[in-house]
């Protein structure tokens, strides 16, 4: 990958491009607890070459709303399982949804 490959991932929100340090920097918080939400499984970050984890935007952003919810005063599992389940419910929402688009449109409603 040449340089100029790795500058246009930098707007893909999966493309791991912080580190460990700075993404605790970035969120407020310590490399301790993006290791517990990840020994927790909510995320798994990538690893370097020399096996340092990087982390996307879209990682990120699961691990602020977890830091939100432990700083409420949730237990950082119960704080997992609660986004798991947030991530669920918008995808199920998001199907449900594609379903009803698709029901309207091979059955259209008849004038009265």
């Amino acid at each position: 990958m040449t340089a100029d490959d790795s500058y246009g991932r930098l707007d893909d929100d999966d493309y791991p491009a912080f580190t460990m340090g700075r993404a605790a920097e970035m969120l407020g918080t310590t490399q301790g607890f993006l290791r517990a939400i990840g020994e927790a499984r909510l995320i798994t970050p990538l690893r370097s070459e020399g096996g340092h984890r990087r982390y996307s935007r879209y990682q990120l952003r699961i691990a602020a709303r977890a830091r939100e919810l432990v700083d409420q005063g949730t237990p950082i599992e119960a704080a997992c399982r609660i986004i798991v389940l947030e991530d669920q419910l918008e995808e199920a929402q998001r199907i449900n949804a594609e379903y009803r688009r698709a029901a309207d449109a091979a059955d259209p409603p008849t004038a009265a």
